[in-house]
């Protein structure tokens, strides 16, 4: 039973939410379940912030490796669910002047709205910032003209780059419009305007055109494999999602 009904909960939740986007008289079943979702979320939400404060509170209380880190992430989270949930220095709404509470948490000036963008905000760009080092540190090795796919990643990676600055616009200005370059192959005749080699004009057409295929086909993927297992899971082939069967 542990499995057994979660499973069926599960499936005829799925097989609605599908079916609302195709079959106009479920619209409203489809909406319905979405909240229920959002309800679920929400003490989803409790539970993670709980197993957060357990599992980083015995890291600090047993002074295990990196148990600073643990303490700060505690305090912060205790800190930024404090100012959020009261509504702290938050002024109350022009509609509802009478309720303290009514006030917009993204009002500028307030704790929360203080604490995002000059502590998350900053923070967040710093690790972008140190990622960039870990891309072009892969860049370099996945760069190396081995092979032949591996010097076309090269080649169109340097226009890419290059093509995105001041010197590439500089070094290809020769490029003018109104020159071309045509090549006749017996039947079949390419017509290439100068100003299309310019590096700028070659970035251009790199993303959107190769890049945005490469992209699309990509997506595509992505959704089948999406497809095939959301229908795993909802005709009960995975139940994974159940946990072992010894629990």
């Amino acid at each position: 039973m542990k499995r057994t009904i979660p499973f069926i909960i599960a499936a005829i939740t799925g097989f609605v939410v599908i079916g609302a986007y195709f079959i106009p008289y479920t619209q409203s079943w489809g909406d319905n379940t979405m909240i229920w979702f959002d309800i679920l979320a929400g003490f989803a939400f409790v539970l993670g912030g709980g197993n957060l404060l357990k599992m980083n509170l015995q890291k600090v209380s047993d002074r295990r490796a990196g148990w600073g880190y643990s303490l700060i992430t505690i305090v912060a989270f205790l800190a930024t669910l404090f100012v959020g949930l009261s509504k702290l220095n938050v002024h109350p709404s022009e509609s509802f002047p009478n309720h303290p509470w009514s006030g917009s948490l993204e009002e500028q000036g307030s704790p929360i709205w203080w604490t995002y963008n000059y502590l998350y905000q900053p923070l967040q760009a710093t690790m972008f910032a140190l990622l960039s080092f870990f891309i072009a540190s892969a860049a370099f090795r996945a760069f190396r003209a081995k092979n032949a796919e591996a010097t076309i990643l090269l080649v169109t990676a340097f226009i890419v780059l290059l093509g995105r600055t001041y010197a590439g616009v500089f070094l290809t200005d020769f490029f003018t419009t109104g020159r071309s370059l045509n090549l006749s192959l017996g039947d079949f005749a390419l017509h290439i305007p100068f100003d299309g080699l310019r590096l700028d004009k070659l970035t251009s057409t790199i993303m959107t055109v190769f890049n945005m295929a490469g992209i699309r086909a990509i997506t595509i993927g992505i959704a089948m494999g999406i497809v095939s297992t959301s229908l795993k899971v909802l005709l009960g082939i995975d139940r994974s999602y159940l946990g072992s069967e010894e629990g």
